[in-house]
């Protein structure tokens, strides 16, 4: 995921543009290489490490190792490294230092050496320090000296998504090629035929909990009859005025990926678009990319 975002410090309600910077933002894990031809790892983003760290098995310094690891410093070093597909890559690269490292399991000592690592057009080379990552799920971990000044990690893995996007609802079995409207509060989905047992005609309100049957189409002027429960109504308004809509909820997704979310039912016979996808299927799931 890569997108770019602008950061600005906020204090008081007031913008400070002076701090705003251009940063691309991060999922928790990108796919990554430690040289332009090195193999791929499915690298995790950890700002709470200092330095990145890449797995490392067999290592031997050049010309033999010292008693003491600090007195490497400067020598060269050759290690195998492994990525989460098992396919390996040896690297040499000179020693920059060592770090010793205080956990749960007691107190080590590794070498850090400088390795130039890749995230698509973009190389950073930074300090890496090596140690045994075998039992570890992501065999390179990447630290806040190569995110620093350029990237900010996104935990949330909202997923982009476009102005127009194929769009299924369960409970009809068809797909939408659906507007992605972020002006809209509510999702809005072609509804005609509506057919309420014991309508009140004159109180809308009076048919909330009541079960309603209704034809929708898609744009491939596919037609199915969809029943659902009023849980509530919702007063529109918009350019031609105000009007009132029954809400249901129904499955909405992208397929294999729907969850529950409120709609309201509206004639869009005259539209392009049948659904229409509102903040609230949107806010905690996507962001919205008018150039995709």
């Amino acid at each position: 995921m890569l997108k770019s975002v602008i950061v600005a410090l906020l204090i008081g309600g007031v913008s400070f543009s002076s701090f705003a910077v251009d940063k691309q933002v991060l999922g928790q894990t990108e796919m990554m290489s430690v040289s332009a031809d090195g193999i791929v790892f499915e690298a995790r983003m950890d700002t709470g490490a200092v330095n990145s760290s890449l797995h490392a098995l067999d290592i031997s310094v050049a010309g033999g190792s010292a008693t003491k690891m600090k007195d490497n410093v400067g020598k060269d070093v050759t290690f195998t490294t492994f990525n989460e597909k098992g396919e390996k890559q040896v690297v040499t690269a000179e020693i920059v230092g060592t770090s010793t490292v205080s956990n749960s399991q007691g107190t080590e000592t590794r070498y850090a050496v400088k390795l130039p690592i890749k995230f698509g057009d973009n190389t950073r080379k930074v300090k890496v320090n090596l140690r045994d990552r075998t039992t570890m799920d992501y065999k390179l971990l990447i630290g806040r000296n190569w995110l620093k000044g350029k990237y900010v990690v996104d935990v949330s893995e909202k997923k982009f998504i476009g102005p127009t996007t194929g769009i299924s609802i369960v409970e009809s079995g068809l797909m939408f090629d659906t507007r992605i409207d972020t002006g809209a509060v509510e999702n809005s989905l072609h509804a005609t035929n509506l057919r309420i047992k014991d309508e009140d005609k004159e109180n809308m309100e009076n048919n909330v909990g009541k079960d309603v049957t209704f034809t929708t189409m898609n744009e491939k002027n596919e037609t199915v009859d969809v029943t659902a429960r009023i849980h509530s109504t919702s007063l529109i308004r918009n350019a031609q005025g105000s009007e009132i809509r029954y809400m249901v909820t129904l499955t909405i997704g992208e397929p294999g990926q729907e969850f529950k979310v409120d709609v309201n039912l509206r004639d869009r016979s005259k539209m392009t678009y049948k659904l229409l996808i509102g903040r609230n299927w949107l806010q905690g799931h996507y962001i919205v990319d008018v150039d995709m």
